[in-house]
């Protein structure tokens, strides 16, 4: 008996984890695919993985409409494993079983390791390859997506949630990815949408390829539905343990990787000492002359551990993760060198998202200011920039870890009070001497506030030069900022970096946390 049950298992575990078959398999690599199992095996660590509800069989009533067959795992394998060392749980559609489609049976599989990974509180890592819903279990297959929705929205801000998008991920199933905190794609593999080709050419007439709708380059660029877009598969699950070491296991953690021991790991890409050089050679005392601000973030975190999320997606905003000081940070910052880092629609979602998700796994907020305004313009207003630039403002009054703002040149308008200021609840705000905070830049305010003085002006162009100047020394500067309290420090650029790094050291020991208390204790 023993020998004959052990035997079972170890056939049926072969076939739950072999997907679809020998040929099925090899359909799937001439597609540049990799099986279910073998991303697995890729993501964990070495011998890590324990695969959980490998009995689990296709609806037996619904075989009669699968050519007679039910599938052991029913099209998706789940477990957990270790990254780093670090528990986490995973679960891997398999195309190759029933093109990957969600049943019933498959999609209480995904339910149930996703109640594992919250009970544990660690992180969940969803690997997408499926058709979407099976049509032959019609009703089963929307309410499993259901009950995966609801979960999603039970761990978010408790565990981080990652999805890459490794195959087709069409329908309802495009709203599990859309749900968690990240979503990887791959150049010329994944493909994401609720409707396809067919569908929008059926109901509306128009013709779209399935990357017109749904591909990478839509998604990494203009909906900002992906976050990190990668060259292939490989390089995209390399991604996804590399981010992972700047997340915390859940949001009662601390999101703290010492810089040696982010070396020993080698995680993929190991972090090197930068070359910096002066902050002055980098930023122009011209406002007008534009700057990428990545050169301002490496030279502030001295080493090349900035992990950017968004990268393609609102390049008018810069957000990501870095190792400062040994602690992971976040970084939130305009972008000079894009629409002169005004901020439109899009990057207010941007950044929003990202000071939130900090502030769900606690970790600390760095912004580095260098913006004009709102963009202007019917189509922004049309497009409810009000509303959408709200969404910072909340963010930032919400976000209760350690917030500091360094103010390096423009600040104008409602776009300087969106981008951390002290009256938004920044902890610390730093200027730079060259910092221009005020209303709007010089050059707009003269010609609204002096415009007949300038008109009369025996020499127009010459009145107009000095009434700039004018408005330059007494509001475009960091000086009336500092006086009145809305600047803690105007900080020389060579001490930039030493000074943020003893400010993030004071500011550890933050805690917004309410207190319960019966009442205050007044001085009798």
């Amino acid at each position: 008996m023993w020998a004959d049950r052990i035997e079972q298992t170890k056939q049926m575990r072969r076939t739950h984890l072999e997907g679809g078959g020998p040929e099925r398999i090899r359909k799937q690599r001439e597609k540049g695919k990799m099986t279910a199992l073998e991303r697995i095996e890729y993501l964990l660590d070495d011998g890590s993985f324990h695969p959980v509800d490998s009995f689990f069989q296709t609806r037996e009533d619904s075989a009669s409409l699968l050519q007679g067959k039910t599938y052991l795992g029913d099209g998706v394998i789940t477990g957990w494993g270790t990254i780093h060392g670090r528990r986490v749980c995973v679960a891997s559609e398999d195309f190759t079983v029933i093109g990957g489609t969600l049943g019933e049976v498959h999609a209480q599989k995904i339910c149930n390791i996703q109640d594992l990974a919250l009970d544990m509180k660690v992180p969940v890592i969803l690997l997408n390859d499926s058709g979407g819903a099976r049509i032959e279990e019609g009703i089963l297959s929307l309410s499993g997506y259901g009950g995966i929705f609801r979960r999603h929205v039970q761990a978010s801000g408790v565990i981080p949630q990652i999805a890459a998008i490794l195959g087709p991920c069409s329908g309802g199933a495009s709203y599990s990815p859309a749900l968690c905190d990240f979503v990887f794609m791959v150049k010329g593999l994944s493909k994401m949408c609720l409707t396809g080709p067919a569908v929008v050419e059926s109901v509306l007439g128009q013709k779209a390829t399935l990357d017109e709708l749904g591909g990478t380059e839509v998604h990494g660029t203009k909906s900002g539905v992906a976050h990190v877009i990668c060259d292939d598969e490989k390089s995209c699950l390399d991604s996804i343990r590399t981010l992972l070491t700047y997340l915390p296991q859940n949001c009662a953690a601390e999101a703290k990787k010492e810089l040696d021991t982010m070396q020993e790991q080698q995680i993929g890409k190991q972090i090197r000492k930068a070359k910096t050089r002066p902050f002055e050679s980098i930023v122009p005392d011209n406002p007008r002359r534009a700057y990428d601000v990545h050169a301002v973030i490496t030279n502030i975190l001295q080493n090349d551990s900035f992990y950017e999320i968004h990268r393609d997606f609102a390049r008018n905003a810069v957000v990501g993760f870095g190792v400062f000081d040994g602690h992971v940070i976040g970084i939130a910052a305009n972008q000079p060198e894009y629409m002169g880092g005004a901020i439109d629609c899009n990057a207010a979602d941007k950044m929003a998202r990202f000071i939130r998700t900090c502030d769900c796994f606690n970790i600390p907020l760095l912004t580095l200011v260098d913006v004009p305004a709102f963009f202007p313009g019917v189509l922004q207003e049309q497009s409810g920039i009000i509303r959408h630039g709200a969404k910072i403002l909340y963010a930032y009054s919400e976000a209760a870890v350690p917030k500091v703002t360094l103010i390096m040149r423009k600040a104008y308008g409602g776009a300087f009070i969106a981008m951390n200021c002290k009256m938004m609840s920044a902890d610390v705000v730093y200027a730079w001497p060259i910092a221009e905070i005020a209303v709007m830049g010089a050059d707009g305010a003269v010609q609204i506030i002096n415009r007949r003085q300038i008109a009369q002006a025996a020499d127009p162009q010459q009145e107009y030069r000095r009434l700039k100047q004018q408005y330059e020394e007494t509001f475009s500067n960091p000086f009336i900022a500092a006086k009145k309290g809305y600047v803690d420090e105007i900080i020389l650029p060579d001490e930039t970096t030493e000074r943020l790094k003893e400010t993030f050291r004071l500011l550890r020991t933050k805690d917004e946390t309410p207190y319960q208390k019966k009442h205050g204790n007044i001085p009798l």
